[in-house]
């Protein structure tokens, strides 16, 4: 009788649609610890001095930052443990010192995005170490 439909109890006064808002922020709060406890692992914590705590925290919090970030310049269409198991994954292997670089990671449609997001590749059979530190060069630039 009620699906779709859904019950909002506050004591805030205001316009309905602005309490709507109100509450979804609420929840995206929510889903932030969420992904920082499971996904980030950021729990339980074994530090006890105030200054350690606040590190900890601060780590955390760039993290997460720079996770939803990355979420958005991917359009948001995966999820994530999508995106930090692809990360996690995305190696490549130094052939020899004086060659270069083969991916060891499968190719996947994140993987293409993040190529395509971030304006360089590291799929190719054959990365040599110039193109290698070519491309290290650039993301530093581009901040």
């Amino acid at each position: 009788m009620y699906d779709g439909f859904y019950a909002v109890v506050t004591n805030l006064e205001g316009d309905i649609r602005e309490l709507i808002n109100i509450n979804k922020q609420r929840w995206e709060i929510e889903e932030n610890f969420r992904i920082m406890k499971s996904e980030f692992e950021a729990r339980p914590v074994f530090v006890r001095r105030g200054d350690r705590i606040k590190a900890h925290f601060l780590t955390c919090f760039i993290s997460l930052l720079v996770y939803r970030l990355l979420e958005k310049k991917l359009g948001e269409e995966f999820t994530c443990s999508q995106i930090l198991e692809t990360l996690r994954t995305m190696n490549v292997t130094l052939l020899s010192k004086d060659s270069g670089y083969i991916p060891s990671y499968k190719r996947t449609k994140i993987t293409d995005k993040l190529h395509n997001s971030f304006g360089f590749r590291t799929d190719y059979e054959f990365i040599r170490k110039s193109t290698m530190r070519t491309i290290i060069k650039e993301t530093k630039q581009n901040k």
